[in-house]
């Protein structure tokens, strides 16, 4: 894979956006095994956007594993300050399987409850409803039954 080319508008965001990040994985003395170059790639597909802290004190060598990371997993080299390098890749997408087995979700409904007396006004209250739940005549609520596809005296001859 070749790393990604970024605008320096999109990097300066990326930077600004890897500020707080913690680093998520280190490159000991023995530099970038595949097992580290595994646990980055894991990180970038779970994160996007991660900060790896390299041991070593040269320079150049940090560069380097900058470069190589970022050929290596199709990333943007965002930043390098210390000891600290910043990686950028876009996440991929993830699918959301419909559940079949799902009902009706929660509806806020608003109940109007009349005075005895013409006179005053009627009160206005929201109930939260629930997939088995229903409003009654009178504004309470009632579990939902399940609906009879047959009626008792058809059930009862049979």
């Amino acid at each position: 894979m070749t790393a990604i080319e970024l605008r320096p508008a999109q990097r300066k965001d990326q930077r600004a956006l890897a500020h707080h990040l913690d680093p998520v994985a280190m490159i000991g003395g023995d530099g970038l095994t595949p097992a580290v170059v595994r646990e980055i790639d894991h990180a970038l597909s779970a994160h996007g956007l991660i900060k790896v802290r390299v041991l070593s004190d040269d320079r150049a060598a940090r560069e380097a594993m900058l470069a190589q990371l970022a050929d290596e997993l199709g990333a943007a080299p965002i930043q390098h300050i210390g000891k600290l390098l910043v990686l950028w890749r876009p996440m991929p997408p993830k699918e959301k399987l419909p559940r079949e087995d799902r009902g009706a979700g929660p509806k806020v409904v608003k109940v109007l409850k009349f005075s005895k007396s013409g006179n005053h006004r009627p009160q206005v209250k929201k109930i939260k409803v629930l997939g088995n739940q229903r409003v009654a005549a009178g504004g309470e609520l009632k579990r939902a039954r399940k609906r009879v596809t047959t009626s008792p005296k058809k059930a009862a001859s049979r």
